[in-house]
């Protein structure tokens, strides 16, 4: 067993809509990675939802967004303050990378998330691709709201993570 260094660790995210995009940090908490002879076959993850930042604004811009994605209409992080990652199955596709599924909680609501890591020198790297509206985070979705031109927001966002161990 080996403790995520949340401190040397990164998650990075993006989100999309139609006239851009936007990027920003997430603090891991916690978090572990199993080894058995070399190989990785279990995990999980404690998020920071709270410590969520906007990198590519700066201002009163950058302070709105953040402030708007720990609201109601995105994460709930005074109500939610934790996501969590518990990997449910790991399968090694070659040497040193992992088919990953685990159980994303996001605002008290858990899903079963696909990924692939790549673990090799006390580092692991992947990218989650999460469907926000599984998590009732429905802002801007033109899954559940018409006319919404150029406010659209992509359903999908991207995680990337370094987890270093």
């Amino acid at each position: 067993m080996k403790n995520i260094k949340s401190q040397e660790s990164s998650a990075i995210w993006t989100g999309k809509k139609l006239a851009g995009s936007h990027n920003g940090t997430i603090n891991l908490k916690a978090g572990l990675l199993n080894f058995e002879d070399g190989k990785l076959t279990n995990g999980s993850a404690t998020i920071d939802m709270s410590s969520i930042t906007v990198v590519d604004l700066t201002g009163e811009s950058k302070d709105k967004l953040e402030g708007h994605l720990k609201s109601e209409d995105f994460f709930s992080t005074e109500a939610n303050p934790e996501a969590t990652l518990d990997f449910t199955e790991v399968a090694k596709k070659e040497e040193g990378v992992y088919d990953v599924t685990a159980d994303l909680t996001i605002k008290g609501i858990t899903n079963p998330i696909h990924f692939e890591l790549e673990a090799a020198e006390n580092e692991a790297k992947g990218t989650l691709v999460i469907d926000r509206t599984q998590y009732n985070i429905r802002y801007g979705s033109k899954s559940f709201f018409n006319d919404l031109g150029d406010n659209m927001i992509h359903d999908d966002f991207h995680v990337d993570i370094v987890l270093a161990y």
